[in-house]
């Protein structure tokens, strides 16, 4: 036995796909999804502080109807793998190709509400659907 702990050595080929096999679903899209935000250039939610300018990439849990201070508002949850941020639109009803399970890309300045993190009328991308 080697004195070097499991999570040190080095992971081959063979243990890599065991781990796939016996990870869930919602594991392995949290994975792929951090992958995509590696590949993408954009910066992890999980990484994202307060009053920071930043440009994320995601799935979209969640949209919703609601108001702010008597305007409408949409509002989405945006997920990486790392963590998630509530992206909102003010003034907005709703708008083609933001529903859940979509991928996007918003840029923004992260503000802090209620301890979660908010990027209020961001840019954004939509990404396409299914594989790329």
């Amino acid at each position: 036995m080697s004195a070097v702990p499991r999570s040190e050595k080095p992971v081959g080929r063979f243990r890599r796909m065991l781990d796939r096999l016996s990870s869930s679903q919602e594991d392995l899209e949290s994975e792929e999804l951090r992958e995509d935000a590696e590949t993408a250039g954009c910066i992890r939610i999980g990484d994202c502080g307060d009053r920071q300018v930043v440009t994320v990439t995601g799935t979209l849990r969640t949209v919703t109807l609601r108001p702010r201070a008597g305007v409408p508002a949409l509002e989405a949850e945006l997920f990486d793998g790392t963590g998630s941020l509530d992206v909102v639109w003010l003034g907005r009803r709703s708008i083609v190709g933001i529903e859940p399970g979509r991928r996007l890309i918003a840029s923004g300045r992260i503000s802090m509400s209620r301890g979660r993190r908010v990027l209020f009328n961001p840019k954004y991308e939509l990404r396409p659907l299914g594989r790329e």
